[in-house]
């Protein structure tokens, strides 16, 4: 009886900490039944994650998904990452107004490759396999793919908020669409899934995975979400295409600036969805910066090197706190900055225009732009600040000399 309870408890610790920062579990009581009936049958489940292979860049938002699947490796089940190299012919339509371009097989291999190599920095390689649904999804003949249709009505996928709209404002939905929430669904059949991973955008497609799997005789798989997490603007999604990224590859000193930038609001999001600290921990460092016991700024820090902890390791994280609170709270130089070529930009005549210069270092948009960065007081050289609008350098005073545009841009410029 002992060691019944000693296992109980084992798996109650197992499903709170899966648990954490999930935005939806289906149905409600699935996890703790697949996992007591795994830990039953001493047999590992098979957590799904599909991925079309069409933008191979992680960061922290997606990486939410992924620590997530590392914890279920952790509890020593299998993690089976689904490379939609043929899905990825159709384009997955979840969100979208429009319909998405097809990718060439040259681009979805492509990016594949990039993918698993990235997926490493995250997932244990050696207890993650990899398939591509092209190996069922490719050898159905046209009367199988009919057949599979047959178990999926249009009224099921119109219920889909997304074609739904399309459809009501008359924007025009492709047949190939429709087969997508199909086609990612049989891809849970194939692999026999026990769990399907994706964001809250997935939550039709992960659900059709059950009802496919019903018809066909299967376990249902069990849906878990995770919230999507709001990039750096504190409004939209973070994705590199808006650019309010974290990238998980990014230096310590880039990661640590950008962390250091979001709101106090959204502190507990990314305490929760991006790191390890205890939720306790957390609730308690959260109050005292909201009663003024702890400085918030002291928080975020922290935030920032338990992050970067994860991804370059503790001293990297602490020597990107002293860094950053070198330049900020004591305002001196950063030691490490980029450099800007004179010489290679072409800026070589006998007197450099000091809004030419801006332009040409791509701070500003134009000289137009540069001229009104001077004259917000937002540019200085070596710690003076430019006022003239006119003024004009020669090439051998300005090398070896730092730029800074603004509080945080800086660049030592060079010949």
């Amino acid at each position: 009886m002992e060691t019944s309870n000693n296992v109980s408890t084992e798996l109650q610790a197992l499903v709170s900490r899966l648990k954490r920062g999930t935005s939806g579990i289906v149905p409600a009581n699935g996890l703790e039944e697949k996992l007591a009936k795994a830990e039953k049958m001493g047999k590992p489940l098979n957590i799904k994650l599909g991925l079309d292979p069409t933008a191979p860049d992680i960061h922290l938002g997606f990486a939410v998904v992924l620590r997530k699947l590392r914890q279920f490796q952790d509890a020593g089940h299998q993690v089976i990452i689904i490379i939609g190299d043929y899905t990825a012919l159709i384009g997955d339509p979840s969100g979208r107004s429009a319909t998405r371009p097809m990718l060439t097989a040259e681009e979805i291999n492509a990016n594949a490759r990039t993918y698993v190599d990235q997926l490493s920095v995250i997932l244990d390689r050696e207890k993650t396999l990899v398939r591509f649904n092209g190996e069922w999804l490719g050898k159905l003949d046209f009367a199988e793919t009919v057949k599979l249709a047959s178990r999926m009505t249009v009224a099921q996928v119109l219920q889909r908020e997304d074609f739904a709209n399309r459809y009501a404002t008359h924007q025009p939905i492709s047949l190939h669409e429709l087969l997508y929430p199909l086609a990612q669904a049989y891809d849970s059949v194939a692999i026999e899934a026990d769990i399907e991973m994706g964001g809250q955008d997935q939550t039709f497609n992960i659900l059709a995975g059950r009802e496919l799997q019903k018809e066909m005789g299967q376990d249902q798989q069990i849906g878990l979400f995770m919230p999507i997490l709001v990039g750096l603007d504190g409004v939209k999604k973070m994705s590199k295409s808006i650019g309010n990224y974290v990238g998980i590859r990014e230096t310590p000193d880039s990661m640590f600036g950008k962390l250091m930038s979001i709101s106090d609001t959204m502190m507990r999001d990314y305490y929760i969805l991006c790191t390890d600290v205890p939720e306790e921990e957390i609730a308690a460092l959260l109050k005292q910066a909201e009663t003024g016991e702890t400085n918030p700024k002291d928080v975020k820090r922290r935030l920032a090197r338990e992050i970067i902890t994860i991804y370059h390791g503790a001293d990297a994280a602490v020597q990107a706190d002293n860094e950053w609170n070198r330049v900020h709270s004591a305002r001196e130089i950063p030691t490490d900055m980029p450099e800007f070529s004179l010489t290679q930009a072409g800026l070589t005549e006998e007197k450099i225009w000091i809004c030419r210069l801006l332009a040409e270092a791509k701070i500003a948009k134009g000289t137009g732009d540069a001229r009104r960065l001077i004259e917000q007081g937002g540019v200085s050289l070596n710690g003076e600040k430019v006022t003239n609008v006119k003024a004009d350098y020669s090439q051998e005073a300005l090398i070896g000399v730092v730029l800074k545009v603004g509080a945080k841009r800086y660049l030592r410029l060079a010949k």
